[in-house]
């Protein structure tokens, strides 16, 4: 099952998604980052899937400038690498699934291994 991210690229540190108000988003190049930091990619239209060790990353590409960006990942190592990313172009991370941004510095404290168990939780539910 994937795990659902979507980057925002602002200056302004989100400590909530009900925060975020558009004029502090700044329209990037995430796929062109995203193409550039890494070696194995698949491209087919306009669908891109990165691969790593232990990890994938899925996304689509946009014909334009965008503030924010959805991406699927696979694989806990996966978020290390967007982690940094993040860092070093002032992006911030949202976790679809907890509802909550991902402390960048701490992302143990809500990242993979929380979305692990609410995997399990939706699984054992369903």
């Amino acid at each position: 099952m994937s795990w659902d991210i979507i980057l925002f690229n602002t200056n302004q540190k989100i400590d909530s998604i009900e925060e975020v108000e558009e004029r502090q988003l700044e329209p990037i190049d995430f796929t062109h980052i995203l193409e550039s930091s890494f070696s194995e990619i698949v491209k087919d239209e306009n669908h891109r899937e990165i691969k790593g060790t232990d990890f994938s990353i899925n996304f689509f590409t946009d014909g334009e400038l965008v503030s924010n960006k959805m991406i699927s990942l696979y694989g806990e190592n996966g978020l290390f690498e967007l982690i940094e990313l993040a860092k070093e172009f002032g992006w911030q991370i949202f976790d679809t699934g907890l509802g909550e941004m991902i402390d960048l510095d701490s992302p143990e404290k809500n990242g993979f291994e929380n979305h692990r168990k609410y995997v399990e939780q939706i699984m054992k539910n369903g």
